[in-house]
């Protein structure tokens, strides 16, 4: 079994810096909430982790099924309680495709195979939410 571990440390104020795989990532507050707005949102960037994880795998998929995409867009929507502690209470997943005679079936599949099979981030999610997800396609 693979270990992952990250180092964060405290900058000043509420600013935390994290390196990870040679980057930096910074994480702070926003000004309404007593924070200088340096970087983004702890539980936000879960939000990015998932995004592009399962954008990787399809991007690989869709590459193997030699569908040329002319752009892939992944927003997800996600609900989140009110009181402390917030977190997020489901999750959706929006996948938008871009191209020309774009095969549905297939860009289905590849979404499928993401969510049901590879995407580690999203089963993390599914362990104690619901996540959902759908497709669009726009025709270029």
């Amino acid at each position: 079994m693979a270990t992952h571990s990250t180092k964060t440390i405290w900058r000043k104020n509420n600013i935390f810096d994290t390196e990870l795989d040679g980057h930096i990532i910074t994480t702070d507050l926003s000004k309404e909430s007593g924070g200088d707005d340096a970087g983004p949102r702890p539980k936000k960037l879960l939000l990015v982790a998932a995004a592009g994880c399962t954008g990787l795998d399809i991007v690989n998929i869709v590459r193997k099924m030699r569908i040329e995409l002319k752009g892939l867009d992944i927003r997800i929507d996600a609900e989140m309680k009110d009181e402390d502690p917030k977190y997020y209470t489901s999750l959706k997943v929006i996948y938008i495709f871009t191209g020309k005679d774009l095969p549905r079936n297939k860009l289905e599949r590849a979404c499928q195979l993401s969510f049901d099979e590879y995407c580690g981030v999203i089963a993390t999610f599914k362990q104690g939410i619901p996540v959902t997800y759908e497709i669009q396609i726009i025709e270029e």
